[in-house]
């Protein structure tokens, strides 16, 4: 009785070392991050959308602002230059050639020169603001993309958690294998979604820090042409 309860037990240790033997050497299933984005399911298509889109958008706002910077270092100077010599001509030409947002504003308020400094800090203010809203066009769509996009990938998690509970109602019993495996895939929709989400949102503050630099530039060199006019002489 007491061999065979020995056989037995050694016969079950034997047992349970080759199931570990086993399991420890069966190569385990790896995850990549391609097949990872396959197995979220149909939200990946508007995340996918979502992206693309937001850097599209970074790319096009951020070589047009730094077009709308590259000539201005030293404009007013020259423009400070002109006046004080009284060649308003070549202040005119030389902010035509420079095409940039600072130089279509100044070239406004050169046009008016002559009339009452309120009308010519008006037509300065109105050409500002116009340039600010073309250098700020789409950049309000990068928020919405960092808005939206982590909440379609919350929805599409949901609606995977939604699917395998269907399944289990269905089945009428719950199977680990089967809740895990499928949540793990479904949750791949948030962390995507939080991804785009937060690049999208550093992205829309780089090109806000941007445009609000040009603003400032813009701005100080406004007073100090509307100064210029004022100055004895003028």
């Amino acid at each position: 009785m007491i061999t065979l309860l020995i056989q037995d037990t050694t016969q079950a240790l034997q047992d349970t070392a080759n199931a570990v033997n086993q399991a420890v050497t069966q190569p385990q299933e790896q995850l990549h991050f391609i097949d990872l984005l396959f197995k979220g399911g149909w939200v990946m298509i508007p995340l996918a959308f979502l992206a693309f889109l937001a850097l599209i958008i970074f790319v096009e706002r951020y070589l047009t602002i730094k077009k709308a910077t590259k000539d201005e270092a030293n404009l007013m100077v020259q423009v400070r230059s002109y006046i004080q010599s009284g060649n308003l001509d070549g202040a005119m030409s030389l902010l035509r050639n420079n095409n940039s947002p600072l130089s279509r504003m100044l070239q406004k308020g050169l046009k008016r020169i002559g009339r009452p400094i309120k009308d010519i800090e008006g037509a300065i203010e109105n050409v500002g603001k116009l340039e600010v809203s073309k250098l700020e066009k789409n950049i309000s769509i990068l928020g919405i993309v960092a808005g939206i996009a982590p909440m379609l990938g919350f929805v599409g998690t949901i609606v995977g958690v939604i699917t395998i509970f269907h399944q289990v109602s269905i089945k009428g019993a719950i199977e680990i294998g089967t809740i895990s495996g499928g949540l793990y895939t479904k949750m791949i929709t948030s962390a995507t979604g939080l991804i785009i989400g937060i690049i999208a949102y550093v992205l829309y503050h780089i090109l806000n820090i941007m445009v609000e630099k040009i603003i400032l530039k813009m701005e100080t060199d406004a007073i100090d042409f509307i100064d210029l006019l004022e100055e004895p002489g003028k």
